[in-house]
């Protein structure tokens, strides 16, 4: 199904890291017995094969040693690497919200951020944190925030509490959203500003339960606060009041990585549902497989995963071709649309191996926990339909008041 947006140097790389992930990343589920920091240390040594077979960062850019592909090419990476979640994505060094905040970096940063922390994130020496939403705000709308930076002499003097900071826990440092021009108008109050979580002012308080599940290291999520945390005056991103742009700069192709990946999730659980169907028997010689209602489920499944990737990879197409701001209905559309059809095809998959798929002798209730949120970060489902509802209406109200100075035809 990926044959319209394929091209010949995306070919050869996708069969190596399907070959890769089946064989090298998908034996590690379960080695480290739920615990991603010892699950991480087998990790490393895959890392390194990756980067003698030379392809490490598979998002990177050629001037940093990558293979400089698209965001559509890119994409159908990323579905492969999600057919082991999480850890395929960060195998391959690309994995979220590093992969965010070094396209940020990479688009807007200093020369001495670059070098400082670019450098040493691309190389795997380092993670990194991504600290915008807030628990007394409403997380859907990051105009809205009390994390305020000021300027004294030439620091930044950063005061708030954020919650959901992923990764924070092990991250060398944060990019903190906060309140810089408070008299500024609503886009333009707020700024992001780079902090390492060494400073004493960044005051990690701990890895939220999420769906029964406080994780740690790379897969946690972290509440922080910031309690007169001082940081040099250049360590902004861009220029003060650029932060609501950037954040969109950031989310546009990162829903790009998110969308891909959740087909990845869906293609392992169907896979799984079918495989298990067949094998699994209500009666001698009568598989579940035998059954109208699962036949059903595997076909739904099917279409709906065919076109969840062609409207992922034509929106990503877009975005190569004319930039995120562009195609901001398209990408309204697939965030909302692709999760729902996941979070199906996983329900159904869970279903189909009964009390086993609600155990976690398999990766079914893990991937179910771990992408429950995915209709709610980014933007809650409900916002991204009023978005796209509210432009499409948008334009009918002008094509309806001119058709209606049309005399009707006799």
């Amino acid at each position: 199904m990926t044959d319209l947006f394929m091209t010949e140097r995306l070919q050869p790389i996708l069969e190596k890291v399907k070959k890769f992930i089946k064989e090298e990343i998908i034996p590690l589920e379960g080695a480290g017995h739920g615990s991603w920091n010892a699950t991480a240390k087998l990790l490393e040594e895959k890392r390194q094969k990756i980067r003698e077979m030379g392809l490490w960062g598979l998002h990177l850019p050629t001037d940093l040693g990558g293979l400089g592909l698209t965001l559509c090419e890119f994409g159908q990476l990323s579905e492969v690497l999600a057919f082991s979640s999480p850890y395929g994505h960060y195998a391959f060094g690309c994995q979220a919200p590093d992969i965010g905040n070094f396209e940020l970096l990479h688009q807007f940063g200093t020369p001495e951020q670059h070098e400082k922390f670019v450098k040493p994130l691309v190389e795997g020496k380092i993670r990194s944190c991504f600290s915008m939403t807030e628990p007394e705000f409403a997380g859907s709308n990051p105009i809205n925030m009390g994390t305020t930076a000021v300027l004294d002499g030439d620091e930044w003097v950063i005061n708030g509490h954020k919650w959901y900071t992923s990764s924070a826990d092990g991250a060398a440092f944060a990019i903190v959203m906060a309140v810089t021009n408070p008299d500024a108008a609503p886009h333009g109050r707020a700024s992001m500003i780079i902090v390492p979580t060494d400073n004493p002012g960044f005051k990690f308080i701990r890895n939220i339960s999420v769906m029964g599940d406080a994780g740690e290291g790379h897969a946690s999520h972290a509440e922080i606060r910031y309690e007169n945390c001082r940081v040099p005056q250049e360590n902004i991103i861009g220029k003060p009041g650029m932060g609501f742009a950037l954040a969109q700069h950031r989310l546009g192709p990162g829903r790009i990585h998110h969308c891909m990946r959740w087909i990845g999730i869906s293609e392992r659980a169907l896979d799984m549902m079918i495989k298990y169907a067949l094998k699994r028997e209500l009666n001698p010689g009568e598989p579940l497989a035998d059954k109208q209602v699962i036949q059903h489920w595997i076909a739904e499944s099917r279409a709906n995963i065919d076109a969840a990737r062609l409207m992922v990879l034509d929106t990503a197409r877009r975005i190569d071709l004319y930039g995120a701001p562009a195609v901001r209905n398209e990408i309204s559309a697939i965030k909302f649309f692709v999760p729902k059809i996941m979070h199906e095809i996983l329900d159904r998959a869970i279903q189909v191996h009964g009390g086993l798929g609600i155990s976690d002798d398999t990766i079914l209730s893990a991937l179910w926990r771990h992408e429950r949120p995915s209709r709610i970060y980014d933007g809650a489902d409900e916002v991204h339909k009023s978005a796209l509802a509210k432009s499409i209406l948008k334009k009918y109200v002008a094509l309806v008041a001119e058709e209606e100075k049309i005399p009707a035809l006799a």
